[in-house]
């Protein structure tokens, strides 16, 4: 019968996040697909793991790697995935060894663990009910420019990596489409033994990062566009009216309308005797 694909997460930067699971999982595996097997060896030799046999899967010789992960599969073999650092197939290799387990019928399991796109928005305060991850930006040209308008307009929390030679282009390009008042939180080289927390403007975040040079991997968080919402004054007149007329007291019935059309509360009572609109009055 099919084996098993075990898409695996590593550590981002601290070994501590290393799970017992994750452990188990890599030293009973029959073979391990990496990223870069140097960094996988590394990974192997701290955690006390003699590797099974290790095979490279990167962007660069991924399909020609997906025949020998599909025989493996077929015969029965548990194939570990794992990438450089954090969650196979976000924004790392990965996807098309999950496309090609579903081919064949193999099991396909995940062991969770560590990873930058949730961590930064964990640590951001920014709105996290709702939010997207959008990799990295297009390096240049049409798409750049595409992907930039798209995400002045994103009314979610957006989630973006940034490598360290363009951190500061990038800044650039964002503060340019999404204006520099826009809030962001970056963190940088998480979990390692620098890490850092920064929030600030889009434009206080380019300036900063023009004058220091920028080192390490840098995760940004920007916050959604929030659209201003018509203010309806006469709506909410009519519903202090309303409420006048069932009896409500003039302060309650202009601080509901207040909050049901997000109307300043003392601009709404002006209005209201300005216009002498109040029941009670007449």
């Amino acid at each position: 019968m099919p084996g098993r694909l075990v898409v695996c997460a590593t550590p981002i930067g601290n070994l501590d996040d290393v799970s017992a699971r994750l452990v188990s999982t890599l030293a009973g595996a029959d073979a391990i697909f990496a990223e870069d097997t140097r960094r996988t060896r590394t990974l192997l030799g701290a955690l006390g793991i003699t590797p099974p046999p290790l095979r490279s899967f990167f962007a660069g010789n991924e399909n020609r790697r997906l025949g020998e992960i599909r025989s493996r599969l077929e015969v029965g073999e548990t194939v570990a995935l794992v990438t450089d650092a954090g969650t196979p197939a976000v924004a790392d290799p990965g996807l098309s060894a999950v496309r090609v387990a579903d081919e064949v019928g193999a099991k396909v399991t995940v062991v969770p663990g560590p990873s930058a796109v949730t961590a930064a928005i964990a640590l951001s305060g920014l709105p996290s009910e709702r939010f997207v991850f959008d990799g990295f930006l297009p390096r240049s040209g049409a798409g750049r420019r595409r992907r930039l308008q798209v995400l002045a307009t994103e009314e979610r929390t957006v989630v973006l990596f940034s490598a360290t030679r363009r951190v500061l282009e990038d800044l650039t390009d964002l503060e340019a489409a999404l204006g520099g008042d826009r809030v962001v939180v970056i963190g940088r080289e998480l979990t390692k033994v620098h890490e850092e927390r920064w929030r600030g403007t889009l434009s206080e975040a380019r300036h900063l990062w023009s004058e220091v040079t920028p080192r390490g991997e840098f995760t940004l968080v920007i916050a959604p566009l929030v659209r201003a919402r018509p203010v309806d004054l006469a709506a909410a007149l009519a519903q202090v009216a309303a409420l006048r007329g069932d009896g409500l007291s003039l302060p309650a019935a202009v601080k509901r309308a207040a909050l049901d059309h997000e109307v300043d509360r003392r601009s709404l009572y002006g209005a209201v005797i300005t216009a002498g609109s109040d029941p009670a009055t007449k």
